[in-house]
């Protein structure tokens, strides 16, 4: 059986290709046959891709106002009507809405003599994207109706729209605060591996302060420090620093055992008698020699910072409105009766559980992938 399952044997120029092939060849070819990693990889380079042309994908702008439509569920989109008739472009019902004067509860059902057929390069809401060019054409929408696929919250505004902008929020916020603590902990554990003595009795110490502090309580007190009077942006800049200064104490442990376990080695040795600086042996040297692994560990530090953002959006202590973030969002579906007959409202969670496992995928691949000859 284990026989059954090994690769086939490289033969003839591909095998002469592979003995030839660099580290980084070794290590695609590796990453390539982690199918789940593939398939998360891809994924989150299309949430990227829509998180930087958002204005242009979303059909609405996330703060566009339907008074009409207040908490309208997911709207289907069909291509056979009512007749069983099929249309070649696919299109949503208009709707009608009722009030329940028993509970005054909105209740939408579709028009089925209203027809709204999808189309692509709308004319919509304005938007300057990118802070530089002025537009208003959108990828997908409907004409002379609304089109709210994952349905619209408290105040009307469609949900689809504002889960796209909440993409560039949230996953920037992970990669911002992942370089933070990436920069942190490799100077940090450097410094702390490779000279010893004071330097590596202070940073020990600070970081096991750190480690032994309870994670919530310390970004709830972090965030709630932050003035209520500052404008979102800054806001957002804090929350990532933040992240990034929480998240650094693991990485400076690693890279710290790295270093001690590498500084005696012969190479460093050598680059120490040809007059290479301290500096240069550790940035130069000795964090290259394990660099795979820290491409991994960044990988997976990128979910930790998404759920912390989420978490102190979510508590009402990170990011608020008008800004969108998932966490934002997720402050909707606070309310259990609210909840209960808009479960919709929950969307924003389903995005935070697919790209959490996306990442975490990702890293796994490249965890296998970083020791080619295995």
């Amino acid at each position: 059986m284990a026989e059954a399952t090994q690769a086939a044997p490289i033969t003839g120029n591909a095998q002469e290709q592979y003995y030839l092939s660099s580290q980084t060849q070794l290590m695609w070819r590796k990453f390539k046959r982690h199918k789940l990693a593939m398939a998360a990889g891809l994924l989150l380079v299309l949430f990227y891709v829509a998180a930087a042309l958002v204005e242009v994908i979303a059909p609405y702008r996330p703060d566009t106002r339907f008074t009409e439509y207040i908490f309208t569920p997911p709207q289907r989109l069909r291509v056979v009507d009512h007749t069983g008739r099929l249309h070649l472009r696919p299109f949503v019902y208009g709707l009608q809405r009722e009030l329940d004067m028993d509970t005054l509860e909105r209740i939408y059902t579709e028009d089925h003599a209203v027809i709204h057929p999808l189309r692509l390069f709308v004319r919509g809401d304005e938007y300057r994207m990118w802070g530089l060019f002025d537009g208003d054409v959108h990828l997908v929408g409907v004409e002379n109706g609304v089109y709210f696929p994952f349905g619209t919250d408290k105040l009307g505004r469609d949900l689809f729209s504002r889960n796209l902008y909440a993409i560039r929020i949230s996953l920037s916020i992970g990669l911002i605060g992942v370089a933070v603590s990436f920069v942190l902990g490799c100077l940090l554990g450097g410094i702390s591996g490779y000279y010893g003595g004071v330097p590596d009795l202070i940073i020990q110490r600070i970081i096991e302060f750190l480690i032994s502090i309870p994670v919530i309580p310390f970004w709830m007190g972090l965030a709630a420090a932050l003035p209520h009077d500052w404008p979102s942006l800054r806001i957002y800049f804090a929350i990532t620093i933040i992240l990034g200064i929480i998240g650094w104490s693991q990485l400076a442990r690693v890279v710290r055992g790295k270093l001690i376990s590498l500084r005696e080695e012969d190479f460093v040795m050598a680059a120490s008698v040809a007059g290479a600086t301290k500096a240069s042996i550790i940035f130069r040297h000795l964090l290259p020699s394990f660099m795979s692994y820290l491409i991994v560990s960044l990988t997976l530090a990128v979910p930790n910072m998404i759920l912390g953002e989420t978490a102190l959006s979510f508590l009402g202590l990170g990011l608020q409105p008008p800004v969108v973030s998932w966490g934002v969002l997720l402050q909707d579906a606070q309310n259990l009766q609210s909840l209960a007959n808009h479960s919709w409202l929950l969307i924003p969670g389903l995005f935070v559980v697919v790209s959490v496992l996306a990442f975490n995928f990702v890293g796994d691949g490249l965890r296998d992938a970083a020791d080619p000859y295995r």
